[in-house]
C-alpha cells in the first residue's frame, strides 16, 4: 500500500469518527432520549442521514480532493444508501426485537457502514476524479 492510498484511509477514519459521533449523539438523544428506546428505524435513519452528509461534504474536500459534480456524486451516494439503510434499518430491527440491545446494533451497524462507504466511495464515487487527476 503507497503513502498516499494509507493518508487517504487515515483522513477517512478520522473524518468517520465525527460523523459517527453525530451519528451516535443524534441517535441517543432520539433513541433514548425523546422516543424511549422505541422505533429503532426511524432514530437510526435520521441519525444516519445526518451523519451522511456530514462525512460526504468532509470526505469530498479533505480525503479524497474530489473535483466532481457534486449533485450527481451525492445521487451515487444516495443510490448506496438506497440499498445500504433498508437492508440495515430491517436487520437492526430484527436484532432489537430479538432483544439485541439497540445501541450495540448501532455501533455494529456503523463499523458496517464504515467499510462499505469507504470502499464505495474510493471505487465509485470519487474514482479518478481527484485534483491531481483532473488537471
Amino acid at each position: 500500500m503507497n503513502k498516499k492510498s494509507l493518508w487517504q484511509m487515515l483522513k477517512y477514519a478520522i473524518f468517520s469518527v465525527s460523523a459517527g459521533l453525530i451519528q451516535t449523539g443524534s441517535f441517543i438523544l432520539l433513541y433514548n432520549v425523546l422516543l424511549q428506546e422505541k422505533w429503532y428505524s426511524f432514530s437510526y435513519i435520521v441519525s444516519l442521514a445526518l451523519s451522511v452528509l456530514w462525512n460526504f461534504t468532509l470526505n469530498r474536500k479533505y480525503t479524497f480532493q474530489a473535483v466532481v459534480n457534486v449533485p450527481i456524486a451525492m445521487l451515487k451516494v444516495a443510490a448506496f444508501y438506497l440499498v445500504f439503510t433498508p437492508v440495515s434499518a430491517w436487520l437492526g430491527q430484527i436484532a432489537e426485537t430479538a432483544g439485541w440491545n439497540g445501541n450495540l446494533v448501532q455501533i455494529l451497524t456503523m463499523f458496517a457502514n464504515f467499510v462499505l462507504e469507504f470502499a464505495y466511495f474510493k471505487f465509485v464515487v470519487f474514482k479518478g476524479k481527484d485534483e491531481k487527476t483532473q488537471k
